[in-house]
């Protein structure tokens, strides 16, 4: 089974971030299967701190949901080595019911692909071709099940030459004792006498006694002795071949494990396949896939945390299935397959409703998480200030405070001392920045809580020009940065857009693209309301 992949939303806040981590943990906890925390943007420094304090990595990146050839039930033939014979390679395609198989290098990689079209192929051609050329010996011994005779006498590791079999009316032919012949007899002493003295270069004995003599033969002759009749022995030397002779090598065709979907479709309707191998990111062969792998692919499965709206999720949410969605904001426009268990709630923190879950299936969370979603908690309620605050976040709060063994205040005072004066006002800005549609109208809301705005708003014009140059990419109606201060209780606003429509939803007189909103702390719930009336 595949991992469940556990996400917030875009330009992750703590919350965000934490209540991936969370939830992964309590649902590995309960053994239902391996969920996996996941981000869709840098850490910022809050949430790192937070995270270094309590020893947690921060989750795996996660580009997109878009459907990949890991995803795909693809078929995990054998790979064969290059140097095995045909006869092998044909029962492997025989047996396994296959129309093609890689063929890998040594070390695993992809030497070329073998088709039962490719065998068929060289089958009909030694239909008038009676010679072979540096066939390996152990190949030749593999596919007559037979054993050297004179093991001590022979030094070549290849044979070559023209095949004879040893019939009565042609045992006067020169050709039976040419050094070039590969000569099949079989109880027929005289003969063998015979082509031992000349130095034939391969005498294969079927279904015969062996003689002493023979055994202790040096004139160079390679003696086979095997239970094969004269017919099998003559048609089967030929699929003694290595089958990197024979295979394809040229305009291989290969994908990997990476490669999304989309792409694959439109390579593989450019070309004439019927197989095409599948490599790993060191490229070595781990399958084969078909164009009927790709009608009913096996779609990637997400947990969405701290968001139910498309702008703000994983791209490529339309090929995943998601099955669970845990949230504190307004329902917005995902859409699903299937039925799935949603919980959203009216409380501050997407960590309160998880350290709830928690305590219903009878999980406590480790010193170290409880700190952790603690933190996370004080961080979207603004140590219990934002208006989006109820007792129930604080509740929480505390009971993770007992569990973890800290002190909240210092916990919070820690969380909002600011440390981003090095970062420029692109990185400031982008960090906590959320898009929204409403209405019609396409706006984006960026939000930087510290303890001392006056210093940041010195930084007023570089983040005005960053606005100016995100609303042009991007062609936004609005764009507004929040700078919430925690000891003033309120957020200054700067926002490049309509003057009217900041002093219709908000009552203030706006200047110079600024404003001030004292007991303002909620994007959520004190930003994005006043505009939806507003536009609504």
């Amino acid at each position: 089974m595949s991992d469940i992949f556990v996400t917030g939303h875009r330009n992750p806040d703590t919350d965000s971030i934490v209540a991936s981590i969370a939830y992964a943990s309590l649902r590995n906890s309960l053994g239902d299967r391996e969920y996996r925390a996941g981000r869709l943007g840098a850490v910022n420094d809050e949430t790192q701190k937070l995270l270094d304090r309590f020893g947690f990595e921060a989750p795996t990146l996660i580009k997109n949901m878009r459907t990949q050839v890991r995803d795909l039930d693809y078929d995990r033939p054998p790979a064969l080595n290059r140097s095995v014979t045909m006869d092998l390679a044909w029962h492997t395609l025989r047996d396994s019911q296959l129309t093609a198989v890689p063929i890998t290098q040594d070390d695993g990689t992809l030497f070329g692909m073998l088709s039962a079209g490719d065998i068929a192929a060289y089958d009909m051609q030694t239909i008038q071709v009676n010679r072979v050329e540096d066939v390996p010996l152990f190949n030749l011994l593999s596919v007559l099940e037979g054993t050297l005779v004179n093991e001590y006498g022979v030094s070549a590791s290849t044979v070559t030459g023209e095949i004879f079999i040893a019939l009565p009316q042609n045992y006067d032919d020169p050709a039976l004792v040419n050094p070039e012949s590969i000569l099949i007899c079989g109880s027929q002493p005289e003969v063998i006498e015979r082509a031992i003295a000349a130095g034939v270069g391969c005498l294969i004995v079927c279904r015969s006694d062996i003689r002493q003599e023979w055994m202790n033969c040096r004139s160079g002759t390679c003696i086979i002795s095997t239970p094969l009749s004269a017919r099998r022995a003559s048609r089967i030397i030929y699929q003694a071949l290595p089958v990197e002779r024979v295979c394809e090598k040229k305009e291989i065709v290969a994908f990997h494990l990476g490669d999304y979907l989309d792409d694959v479709r439109e390579i593989m309707a450019k070309s004439r396949y019927r197989s095409y191998p599948v490599l790993d990111e060191n490229d070595r062969v781990v399958g084969t896939i078909s164009r009927y792998h790709l009608l009913n692919p096996r779609r990637k499965q997400v947990v969405l945390v701290d968001h139910n709206e498309l702008a703000q999720s994983v791209p490529g949410l339309d090929q995943a299935d998601i099955l669970e969605i845990i949230d504190h904001h307004r329902l917005a426009d995902i859409q699903t397959r299937q039925p799935i268990r949603m919980r959203n709630e009216p409380v501050g923190s997407t960590n309160t409703i998880i350290t709830a879950m928690y305590q219903e299936n009878g999980v406590m969370p480790s010193p170290k998480m409880a700190g952790l979603m603690a933190g996370a908690i004080l961080s979207d309620t603004v140590l219990f200030k934002s208006p989006t605050c109820t007792k129930r976040d604080i509740a929480m709060a505390e009971r993770l405070a007992h569990i973890a063994g800290l002190n909240l205040d210092e916990l919070g005072h820690s969380l909002f001392s600011f440390g981003g004066w090095d970062k420029s006002a692109e990185e400031l800005l982008c960090a906590d920045y959320k898009q929204f549609h409403i209405s019609g109208q396409n706006l984006a809301v960026s939000q930087i809580t510290c303890d001392d705005s006056a210093q940041l708003l010195t930084r007023r014009e570089e983040f005005l020009q960053v606005m100016r140059k995100l609303k042009k990419e991007n062609d936004f109606d609005m764009i507004i940065l929040m700078i919430t201060d925690v000891l003033m209780e309120g957020s200054h606003l700067l926002y490049i857009g309509s003057d009217e429509i900041i002093q219709q939803a908000f009552s203030v007189q706006p200047k110079d693209q600024q404003v001030f909103l004292p007991k303002v702390m909620s994007r959520k719930k004190q930003i994005i309301p006043m505009l939806t009336a507003l536009w609504g």
